[in-house]
């Protein structure tokens, strides 16, 4: 299967595997992280239930529709820079955040964008700011939804809830994180970006609180 073009960016097909695998991945660990009640030992029963779909459901809608649009904003915007970009999984990473949530645990680094090509550090620093952004456009895109109750009203809560805490967590200016690329090449957008995105994220802790089923 050959390479496919969309809006003029270049998708491959280990690429969008990886992002299909990740992006299911991820609502899998965390619906199995908040569900209530616990996951038993007999999981069947459990994964079938209309309780749990409902879950995963909205996981996949929040959880997952954040990561992939924050994954594929940076890649957008590393090529719109002349760069080679696709993002790749972690699947060890992933089989760990599953386990984890099993456990009780919230763990989620399902794998990166990868860019190469010849970058100025403004570029660089715009390519990583571009995915807390968008979890930031994507948590004024959930609002509305929390005027409903029942599931549009599941789906307005933790998508303003988990969009809001991805920002706020990617702007951390440590390791691979996106806040430590901004941070080195213009500190005050940084600090904007920063105290920002962690603003959000208190509020909308604040005035939904962590959501539960």
């Amino acid at each position: 299967m050959s390479a496919i073009r969309l809006g003029g960016i270049r998708f491959y097909p280990d690429e969008l595997r990886d992002l299909a695998v990740a992006w299911v991945a991820l609502g899998i660990a965390f619906t199995l992280f908040i569900f209530d009640p616990p996951i038993s030992p007999e999981l069947g029963p459990t994964l079938t239930s209309p309780e749990f779909v409902q879950v995963l459901l909205i996981s996949m809608l929040t959880v997952g529709v954040g990561f992939l649009l924050h994954e594929l904003a940076h890649k957008v915007v590393a090529v719109r820079f002349g760069q080679m970009a696709a993002f790749r999984a972690e699947y060890g990473m992933l089989a760990l955040a599953i386990g984890a949530a099993l456990a009780g645990f919230l763990f989620a680094a399902p794998g990166a964008v990868y860019h190469r090509g010849r970058i100025t550090e403004r570029q660089n620093g715009l390519v990583a700011i571009a995915g807390p952004l968008t979890n930031v456009a994507l948590v004024v895109v959930f609002l509305p939804f929390l005027l409903f109750d029942g599931f549009l009203g599941g789906v307005g809560e933790f998508g303003v809830v988990i969009n809001a805490f991805l920002a706020a967590f990617n702007m951390i200016p440590f390791g691979p994180l996106d806040g430590r690329k901004v941070r080195d090449w213009d500190l005050r957008i940084f600090a904007v970006a920063f105290v920002g995105t962690v603003a959000l994220g208190v509020l909308a802790l604040y005035v939904i609180g962590f959501p539960s089923v």
